[in-house]
C-alpha cells in the first residue's frame, strides 16, 4: 500500500508539474515566448540596429511576454536557407532578401532598372505597391506572413579590376557573383558582364579565391560591410533596387493573442517608415566610407545612367518577360515609362 501510495503522489506531482509547463507555455497568446530572428548583416551595423530596436519595441509593448533572440551574419544559414525555415516553422523570423528557392517568380521583385530614384522607389516597392502585395501572396503560399518592406539601397557593383570603359555596355570579360535568379544573371550580361550564380554565404570567398572578379547584388553599405576588403573599385551603376522583407512563420503569427499581433502589426509599420527615411543618406554615407577605405568609387553622369537604363528596359526587359509571363510582368511594370 506504501508503494501504491508513493506512485500516486509521484504521479499527482507529474501531472501537476505539466500542466504548470502547459500553462507557462501557454495556449494562443498566452505566456512569454522567445522567438529566432536572423539577419545577414554582421553585429552592429546599421541593420543590426535596426532589427535591435525592432526586438526591443516588441519586448516592451507586450511587457516582455516576447521577446528575441537576435542572429546577425547569416549565422542561422544563408538566408534563403532561413526563409524555408520560417515558412517550416523551425526559425519565427527574418529580415532579408526574398530568394527565389521556394518560388522563383520571387526573382521579377531585381527587375534591374524599373526604379532610378527614391520617390519611384517608394512607389513601386513601398508598403501598398504591387511589389509588395505581390510578396505578400507569394510569402502567404510557403506559409509565411510579411510585416514590413525594408528598403536598403541602389545596387552597384564591387570589382578587383577597373573596367577600360565603365558606362559601356559591350562585353567586358569580367566574371561576377549574382544571386541565382534569371533578373540578376540577365541584367549583369546586359551590362557586359559574366554572371556566376551563387549563394552569398558563398560571395566572399569566391571572390578572394579568384572564381569570381567582383559582385553583383548589393550595393555601398552591403560591400562595405562585407566586402570592403577584396573591392578595389565600385560603381555605382543602379543595378537593381534592393528591398528586403520582414517577415514571420505564419504558424508563429497563429500563436500570438490579437494584441500581441496588433503590437506586431504597429511596430513594423513603424519599422518601415523609419527606414524608408533613413535610407537615402545611408547610400551617400556608405559611399563615402568606401572611398574612405581606399576604394575607387566610380562616378556616373545622369546621362550615362539614363542611357545605361534605357538599353536594359529596351535588350532585358522583353527576356524577363518571357521568363516570368506578361501578365506577373505587366503588375510590376505598371507605368514605368
Amino acid at each position: 500500500m506504501k508503494k501504491i501510495g508513493s506512485f500516486v503522489f509521484i504521479s499527482i506531482v507529474l501531472l501537476l508539474g505539466l500542466i504548470g509547463c502547459s500553462s507557462s507555455s501557454g495556449g494562443e497568446g498566452d505566456g512569454e515566448k522567445t522567438f529566432k530572428i536572423g539577419h545577414i548583416r554582421p553585429d552592429g551595423t546599421g541593420t543590426d540596429e535596426d532589427v535591435k530596436w525592432f526586438a526591443e519595441q516588441i519586448a516592451e509593448r507586450t511587457e516582455n511576454n516576447v521577446n528575441f533572440e537576435v542572429y546577425p551574419a547569416s549565422q542561422l544559414g544563408d538566408y534563403t536557407v532561413v526563409q524555408e525555415r520560417v515558412s517550416m516553422g523551425d526559425v519565427e523570423m527574418q529580415l532579408a532578401p526574398v530568394g527565389p528557392s521556394l518560388n522563383p517568380n520571387m526573382g521579377l521583385t531585381y527587375t534591374p532598372y524599373l526604379v532610378t530614384n527614391w520617390e519611384d522607389a517608394l512607389k513601386y516597392y513601398g508598403p501598398d505597391s504591387e511589389i509588395a502585395k505581390m510578396v505578400d501572396e507569394m510569402l502567404q503560399e510557403q506559409n509565411i506572413k510579411l510585416l514590413a518592406t525594408y528598403p536598403k539601397y541602389f545596387g552597384g557593383i564591387a570589382l578587383k579590376e577597373k573596367p577600360e570603359n565603365p558606362a559601356d555596355l559591350s562585353k567586358k570579360n569580367i566574371k561576377v557573383r549574382v544571386p541565382a535568379t534569371k533578373t540578376f544573371e540577365l541584367a549583369a550580361k546586359g551590362l557586359g558582364y559574366s554572371p556566376t550564380p551563387l549563394p552569398f554565404a558563398e560571395a566572399f570567398t569566391s571572390m578572394q579565391t579568384g572564381i569570381v572578379d567582383g559582385v553583383i547584388g548589393s550595393g555601398a553599405e552591403g560591400y562595405y560591410a562585407d566586402f570592403r576588403d577584396l573591392t578595389k573599385y565600385y560603381l555605382p551603376i543602379n543595378t537593381h533596387f534592393e528591398m528586403w522583407y520582414l517577415y514571420m512563420s505564419n504558424d508563429t503569427w497563429e500563436k500570438l493573442s490579437a494584441e500581441e499581433q496588433e503590437v506586431f502589426q504597429s511596430t513594423a509599420r513603424e519599422f518601415a517608415e523609419k527606414r524608408f527615411e533613413a535610407a537615402p543618406a545611408e547610400t551617400e554615407e556608405f559611399e563615402q566610407k568606401l572611398r574612405d577605405s581606399g576604394i575607387e568609387v566610380i562616378e556616373y553622369t545622369d546621362e550615362e545612367l539614363d542611357a545605361i537604363a534605357e538599353e536594359i528596359r529596351k535588350n532585358i526587359w522583353p527576356e524577363l518577360e518571357e521568363e516570368y509571363g506578361k501578365e506577373l510582368f505587366d503588375r510590376v511594370t505598371n507605368g514605368v515609362e
